[in-house]
């Protein structure tokens, strides 16, 4: 969650090939540093025959060649003591002459276009990155702290990235293709993906991948990062404690369920907990917790196990808490009639653009059931449910941030009232690029500390003033 400036930044020019590699290898010495064949001529760019896609054939034509090998089941590193004695004879049978560092660089391309996901191999493999869009076979962009950069990796042509949108679904037993062009997985890593083709996807086919971290962050990494601060942490360690329900809001990418799955670390291990997703990304460290994830219709259009269904079933498991990972449609009600009948300490996250917006999705939300209810019987069930909604957004320098968390009060007439706890101030630009802020306490005493001193939690007295003092 660290801080970048804004927009798009062009790390390097992406040009399509423009002719084929043929089937048969010249002699030749591949271009520097191009192992997809783009090399200099007379001041103007000029495509020869890809080194790497030459290669490439021909190990693929060994490896077919040998019933006996499955490269679906290989490993990267056993595919590696594999592949390595096929890819020399392939090089001196084709005649080219390279040096080490294009010898291991096509190599590895190599190795990760057979037994891997091709060019984006690498990309995944980097931890820096926590997305990566791929629009079409030419142009990759990547997020690396915050910032969405153009990469210089690109794919030979469509039928490459479809190639590669099949490895990815496979194993799961999944498709696309015309009758069903879009599709959601998760890859054996967590990493959710996201794939649509033509004719749906105009430019080409299309991937995106939110990348799975390998170790979740915690609360001291937010407080780090400037997400939050240690006021913030205990306040809503302690609303966990208590059984509060809350919902975490936020646009696209600004961090929900990085920040649920913080949340969710504060939730005492002799709790029973169901987590409800569609694709399974929460990382719970306590041991008493049932994991349960949508499935997508089979072949027939038939089959399909939704949110919806799934928490209903959920109340059947006997949870203390629910987690939902993201309420988009009807089965918000069911999730507020669960937050009203028993299972409080429940959490979700909705996309919202601030905490007031939260409340009105809620509604929609409701309304997309088909529940034939009067608006302020919903809005009473919100009321009555929803005990804290905390924001976050991702900032214009890239950096992600808690902006506000807000106290659900109740309602007054057909208006449910809300309360401001903690709220961001944005005090300037350093001359880095980066906002500088904090969230603050506004000084409102929250009416959930009855409910907390109820549950034996506690918190300072000046908790809720501390941060005004300091600021004057």
């Amino acid at each position: 969650m660290g801080a970048v400036p804004p927009a798009y930044e062009t790390v390097s020019p992406l040009r399509p090939p423009t002719s084929p590699a043929p089937s048969v290898a010249p002699p030749l010495r591949p271009p520097e540093n191009s192992p997809n064949g783009a090399m200099r001529a007379n001041g103007r760019e000029k495509e020869v025959p890809s080194s790497f896609v030459i290669l490439r054939d021909r190990v693929q034509q060994e490896l077919i060649r040998d019933a006996t090998l499955h490269t679906e089941r290989i490993s990267l590193e056993d595919g590696r003591i594999l592949i390595e004695p096929i890819f020399a004879r392939a090089i001196t049978e084709a005649g080219l002459v390279l040096s080490r560092a294009e010898r291991q660089s096509i190599f590895e391309l190599i190795l990760a276009d057979i037994l891997g996901y091709g060019p984006i191999q690498p990309l995944l493999d980097d931890d820096s990155i926590s997305e990566l869009m791929v629009n079409g076979p030419y142009q990759i962009y990547i997020e690396r702290g915050g910032k969405l950069v153009l990469s210089d990796v690109k794919f030979q042509d469509n039928a490459h990235v479809l190639r590669i949108i099949e490895r990815i679904l496979a194993p799961l037993g999944r498709r696309v293709d015309e009758s069903s062009p879009m599709v959601d997985a998760r890859l054996p890593d967590g990493s959710r993906v996201n794939a649509i083709i033509p004719p749906l996807a105009i430019d080409g086919p299309s991937i995106t991948i939110r990348k799975f971290s390998k170790k979740p962050l915690s609360v001291q990494d937010l407080i780090r990062f400037g997400s939050f601060t240690e006021e913030f942490a205990k306040f809503v360690e302690a609303a966990v404690v208590s059984h509060l329900n809350i919902i975490v809001s936020g646009g696209t990418g600004s961090g929900k369920t990085t920040l649920l799955n913080v949340l969710s670390s504060f939730i005492p291990s002799t709790d029973r907990i169901v987590t409800i997703e569609d694709s399974a990304e929460l990382q719970l460290r306590q041991d008493h917790v049932v994991r349960l994830e949508t499935r997508p219709p089979n072949i027939e259009g038939k089959g399909a196990i939704r949110i919806h269904d799934l928490v209903i079933n959920s109340l059947r498991m006997r949870p203390d808490r629910l987690v939902i990972g993201e309420c988009r449609g009807g089965e918000a009600f069911d999730m507020l009639q669960a937050m009203n009948t028993g299972h409080d300490g429940s959490m979700s996250t909705a996309h919202s653009n601030s905490p007031r917006d939260t409340l009105s999705r809620l509604e929609t939300m409701v309304l997309m059931a088909g529940m034939e209810l009067p608006l302020r019987a919903i809005r009473q069930q919100i009321a009555a449910a929803v005990d804290l909604i905390v924001h976050v957004e991702r900032m214009r320098d890239g950096s992600r941030r808690i902006t506000h968390c807000t106290e659900v009060l109740g309602m007054e007439g057909e208006t449910i009232l809300s309360q401001d706890i903690f709220k961001f101030e944005e005090e300037g630009v350093d001359d880095k690029g980066k906002i500088v802020g904090q969230l603050r306490p506004t000084g409102i005493r929250p009416k959930v500390l009855d409910r907390m001193k109820a549950d034996q939690v506690n918190l300072p007295p000046d908790l809720f003033t501390s941060g005004l003092r300091r600021h004057r």
